[in-house]
């Protein structure tokens, strides 16, 4: 009985350590990944219950609790990475388009075709959207650079976005417009993202926008990206 715990909890971290790869490499999809993190929480839960009760039967747990322990460890990581996951989406509103202008969002246009198929349409969801992004991110604003001219902040903008590792769909200095794409780390998602750089008082403005292509909820992950790539234009 203590080998057949053994075995689930690495059963259990098995599935929670493919669910994202498994979507990465295209054997599943992102819903089916989901699911699978489901059922290693499940499992987790489950081995953690039953390695307990078998701790405190002596004759169960001998001749060591070593290896009751290692599957309560395997079981609690199972566990609890989806429910972290779960509780930060609990946190944040279920929007998936995050853009430093609400009233006049940065488009898209080279990144259109990569986007023929997916879910989440390019085109911004109005006032409800901006409304929810206001309030869960009052923080995401434009980025002035008040003694930086448009073609200085362009090329900061450019060099930001390669320093980033995104994708580079298309580059426009005429018009000022910057298109990428982000890959997320563990599931392999795809996130759009298109910068505007415009002149403002003498200076530059910079705007940013990131869109997930799949999924309605985004976990925080389109604000953190503008945060960071924002910081990083900032700094030159």
């Amino acid at each position: 009985m203590r080998r057949m715990t053994v075995l689930a909890a690495v059963l259990a971290i098995l599935m929670l350590a493919l669910a994202g790869p498994g979507v990465r490499l295209g054997l599943w999809t992102f819903r089916t990944g989901f699911h699978v993190l489901q059922w290693a929480a499940y499992l987790g839960l489950a081995v953690l219950v039953v390695a307990l009760v078998q701790l405190l039967v002596p004759a169960w747990r001998a001749p060591s609790p070593l290896p009751l322990l290692t599957a309560m460890g395997l079981g609690l990581a199972s566990a609890g990475v989806p429910w972290y996951w779960r509780h930060r989406a609990e946190q944040v509103p279920p929007i998936h388009d995050i853009t430093t202008d609400v009233e006049n969002p940065p488009e898209f246009v080279a990144v259109l075709p990569l986007r023929a198929n997916a879910p989440n349409p390019a085109t911004y969801g109005g006032k409800e959207v901006a409304d929810a992004q206001q309030k869960a991110y009052p923080d995401i604003r434009p980025l002035v650079l008040p003694t930086t001219p448009p073609e200085e902040a362009y090329a900061r903008a450019l060099a930001a976005v390669r320093a980033e590792g995104w994708d580079l769909v298309g580059a426009d200095s005429t018009v000022g417009r910057i298109e990428a794409t982000a890959t997320t780390g563990w599931f392999g998602f795809k996130d759009d993202v298109v910068v505007r750089v415009q002149p403002e008082d003498g200076g530059s403005r910079v705007d940013v926008r990131s869109v997930s292509r799949v999924g309605g909820s985004d976990v925080g992950t389109n604000a953190r990206r503008i945060r960071v790539y924002l910081r990083k234009v900032a700094t030159g």
